[in-house]
């Protein structure tokens, strides 16, 4: 999103429709006399400093872009961990995470104009001759129409935004004659045969070659999309056609989004997350602001600054009033039913909220956009990234974290409205947490779990499409940048669109549609900026007194489940409504309430329906609350240092590295290689970490044999070949049923791909360290005492090039030795059902006595608190830190087939009624990002 359009004037109405300079200069004016106010009562910090960290993300991006360019061009995407490029085809299908992967560079085209941001246009130049010699769009594959959109097409177009810029000052691009623009309209053409439904409502997917619906485009069967994927086209298209006069791309997406706008709830005025294209039904009626909808709310707004149609602000104030009504509970934004928004659909937020604070800015309601910044920052804080998703009591529900922008774009913006150096300082601890976590020799490598630091083979397109954009602008000054960014407004995807579009080729009919769905209230539309001494009330230190009361919510020892509790029910004096927590079959007033529910009056069908949820919710948590959180394992010798961050699995035996040291050292085959008898070479696995392969006994014996020969911890590799982490639930050992008191090593599990890069590392190096803990360890802490390139440790890229007393061709071989590759987890933005979080359990062979039985629990929801204290029953703050939830396949010694259901089952008699809502909070618990 773009800083320059807030608003309309500022302190006085400005005509509604007025040229696109004076939203660009108004909002302008508006941004700067904000950061006036502020900076008046807060120290800032040094230019000096501000260059050294931008310079610091440049040396970043040129670390990841040019590793893709390097490894992985012309691929889609570049796998860091292995140091190759992504081809769709060629690697393990991740599911509908693959869609945005067309065969087209995607990288490259996404990173154009990050490219001329960053000031590097002798690149930007270099890499438009690439892209226009060697990208095809005709390629037999199907693509999400959604992704296409905002990544390649906004890619393209926003290169040409630039490159025609760069052409008018004369000095680069002098070559360029619309090239991008071309590509762009033949992109345009190839997705809108997904709009042929009788809704307007895109397909979600199309073959770049062969369209919708013929035999070989092996797309065009789907019934459902999301909001977003429908809601979030109109910058892009809009662009398209004003720029080459083809008015069909943006009357494709106005229709889209006039159809989004009829069938929104009617009494609520909001949106569900997935409609049916064809008949307009809501599929998924829950509502928030965070995945499956997100970018439909910001290309409203969007909309208007871009184009100046006054409809659609009208139609971001109604649902904006909407979500500050029912969705927002500071500092908190929790999905409702959009039938029944005052009942919450679900305990936890996802990670693509955290855009929302920016679009507030845009919207120029500060002090909520302040408050959940504020929240999401304590989240980072504690977890280093932000988990894909959280609960309402900041416990971790998704654990992955795929190097996401949208913190990063709210930081920005926070900053720009306020001028608060508080934000350079939220800028700052990012840059050091991306350098040392997720920084690998080949790139930045996204988290495949923020809890232990272990990696994924994956590096997303949009990190260098939205991040280092973010980050540098965050620290730049004007001068710094080569061209007037006021002039631009971003895309979702950070992508630069002209804001003098909004005058060119306006043949489009702006027809106000919006008075003929519902009544407006006209004091929620603001015509101008909002006025800064009501945003900063004479107060240079306002923005840090809405920031200090949540400095220590995510840290507090009784943490609140912030569920809506019927406030008119305890002003009337009337009893709270039965908790599942609290429910007993056998007392007969339990039993009397349960029969009413439903039945009396909607409030008695509010707390049925809150006691379902919250029984479905109390039986997931019990389920899991004997499961053990992953460990890691870490590569600390030369040449990896640190840097590669294995995914183990917990043993139920031996040394619980969570309540001990972590184990260090040296690794070693042990002989047999099973561990199934007493070891033959004791003398190589003395004080040594031994490797065992998983199979022909119980892991219990294993961990006593190489225990008995001297081992201080034991790795057992699985014996599948080809099994990953990435792709599998997490593994846990179980004892053999008998006392293992006994073994006092810690033990490990490492899936197939995972053990083949420590077995590969010995073969290359021979001597292999390793640290075996609960969570990955700070490298300056392990590394100490150590000769080593000083930026491992410091997290200094600029020093990066120092080497260390061994050879060039060492360090290359790491690279080569991580890749013994690791497949990428299954999460995206709008398809997390494919997420090994919900990972069925793998096929076992009874001959597999070590595998005694597997469990794969249902997904983890918290239970509801609704505004009460969890305390033990001595009145004491339950701890929720010890019950981290990883949905796990966990071994024992019985039935192999053994598995724990994933769904409640339904009270016959007296719940007969409630199916639907009962089915939605089932299907809410298996929800995907």
């Amino acid at each position: 999103m773009s800083e320059a359009g807030g608003g309309r004037g500022c302190g006085s109405s400005v005509p509604q429709r007025a040229p696109w300079s004076l939203v660009a200069a108004t909002a302008a004016f508006c941004l700067v006399s904000a950061t006036s106010v502020w900076t008046a009562g807060a120290a800032p910090m040094s230019r000096e400093e501000r260059q050294k960290l931008g310079n610091q993300v440049l040396e970043m991006f040129d670390h990841a872009y040019g590793n893709y360019m390097e490894h992985a061009y012309p691929a889609d995407e570049l796998m860091p961990l292995t140091c190759r490029g992504r081809v769709r085809g060629q690697e393990p299908s991740r599911g509908d995470v693959d869609d945005a992967l067309g065969k087209f560079s995607l990288t490259l085209i996404d990173s154009l104009d990050t490219l001329v941001v960053l000031n590097k246009t002798k690149e930007f130049e270099d890499a438009v001759r690439k892209v226009l010699r060697d990208v095809n769009l005709d390629n037999d594959v199907v693509v999400s129409v959604f992704e296409t959109n905002i990544r390649v097409l906004g890619g393209l177009l926003g290169g040409h935004s630039l490159a025609i810029m760069l052409k008018e000052k004369g000095e680069y691009m002098q070559w360029y004659n619309d090239e991008l623009l071309q590509m762009a309209k033949q992109l345009g053409y190839k997705l809108l045969p997904a709009f042929n439904t009788t809704s307007g409502l895109p397909y979600p997917r199309i073959n770049l070659k062969f369209g919708i619906r013929k035999p070989e485009a092996r797309t065009g069967t789907e019934t459902d999309t999301c909001t977003a994927c429908a809601g979030t086209l109109i910058l892009e298209f809009a662009a398209l056609s004003r720029f080459t006069g083809a008015t069909i791309f943006e009357e494709y997406a106005r229709k889209a989004l006039d159809f989004l706008w009829e069938k929104r709830q009617r009494s609520s005025n909001l949106v569900g997350v997935t409609i049916n294209i064809h008949t307009g039904d809501w599929v998924r009626k829950d509502s928030g602001v965070g995945a499956g909808i997100d970018s439909y709310y910001e290309y409203l707004l969007k909309a208007y600054v871009l184009l100046g149609d006054d409809s659609f602000l009208e139609r971001f104030n109604t649902h904006y009033d909407a979500i500050m009504r029912y969705i927002s509970q500071p500092p908190l934004l929790l999905d409702v039913h959009i039938h029944k928004p005052m009942l919450n659909a679900r305990t936890w937020m996802d990670a693509l909220l955290a855009f929302f604070p920016g679009l507030q800015v845009l919207k120029g309601d500060i002090r909520p956009a302040i408050e959940t910044h504020e929240m999401l920052y304590q989240v980072i804080k504690k977890h280093n990234f932000l988990p894909e998703a959280f609960t309402t009591d900041f416990r971790v529900h998704w654990a992955q974290h795929p190097l996401r922008p949208e913190f990063a774009e709210s930081t920005y913006f926070l900053y720009k409205a306020t001028g608060d150096p508080y934000y350079l300082e939220v800028g700052k601890t990012l840059i050091e947490n991306l350098n040392k976590y997720a920084r690998v020799p080949c790139g930045f490598a996204a988290m495949k779990d923020v809890r232990t630091g272990s990696h994924e083979d994956r590096m997303d397109s949009f990190f260098l499409a939205e991040m280092f954009k973010y980050l540098y602008l965050l620290f730049a000054d004007k001068e710094d940048i080569i061209f007037d960014i006021e002039d631009y407004i971003f895309t979702t995807e950070a992508h630069l669109l002209p804001l003098w579009l909004s005058t060119t080729n306006q043949s489009i009919s702006k027809k106000n549609t919006t008075s003929e769905y519902t009544e407006l209230d006209d004091s929620n539309f603001d015509w101008t900026c909002p006025n800064t001494q009501i945003l900063f009330p004479n107060d240079p230190l306002y923005a840090q007194s809405i920031r200090e009361p949540l400095k220590n919510v995510v840290d507090k020892s009784c943490p609140r489940g912030i569920i809506r509790v019927r406030e008119e029910s305890f002003r009337s004096g009337a009893k709270p409504p039965l908790r599942a927590r609290d429910f007993m079959a056998t007392n007969p007033e339990h039993l009397e309430i349960l029969k009413k529910m439903g039945a009396a009056s909607s409030i008695d069908a509010e707390d049925g329906l809150r006691f379902m949820q919250e029984m479905i919710e109390l039986s997931s948590q019990q389920q899991k609350e004997q499961q053990l959180p992953p460990r890691a394992v870490q590569i600390v010798s030369h040449p990896f240092f640190g840097r590669v961050v294995l995914t183990a699995g917990p043993a139920q035996f031996g040394l619980d590295l969570s309540k001990h040291k972590e184990t260090r050292g040296f690794v070693a085959s042990s002989k047999p290689y099973n561990g199934c008898s007493e070891l033959t070479n004791p003398e190589a696995v003395m004080g040594k970490i031994a490797l065992i392969q998983r199979g022909q006994c119980m892991f219990a014996e294993k961990a006593r044999n190489i225990q008995n020969a001297g081992a201080i911890g034991g790795i057992v590799i699985d014996d599948n070949e080809g099994s990953s982490s990435d792709t599998a639930p997490l593994f846990q050992m179980a004892g053999d049923g008998k006392d293992t008191d006994d073994i006092k090593i810690p033990m490990l599990f490492l899936f197939s791909k995972e053990g083949s890069i420590i077995l590969d590392a010995i073969r290359e190096y021979e001597e292999v360290e390793v640290l075996l803990s609960d969570k990955a360890k700070d490298r300056a802490a392990i590394l100490k005492g150590k000769m080593i390139p000083s930026y491992i440790i410091n997290s200094n890229p600029e020093m990066e090039n120092e080497e260390q007393p061994s050879s060039e061709n060492d360090s290359q071989s790491a690279e080569q030795i991580t890749s013994s590759s690791q497949e990428v987890d299954l999460v995206d933005q709008e398809s997390p059902e494919e997420s090994s979080l919900n990972s069925q359990p793998e096929s076992l062979s009874p001959a597999d006595m070590d595998n005694a039985a597997s469990v794969s629990p249902s997904e983890q929801i918290s239970n509801p608190m609704e505004n009460h204290e969890t305390t033990s029953l001595d009145g004491e703050c339950t701890d929720f830190d010890n019950q981290l939830q990883e949905q796990s396949e966990t071994e024992e010694d019985s039935n192999p087939n053994v598995s724990w259901d994933k769904k409640v089952q339904p009270i016959d008699s007296i719940l007969a009624d409630w199916n639907e809502d009962i089915e939605a909070f089932e299907m809410m618990e298996k929800d995907e990002l």
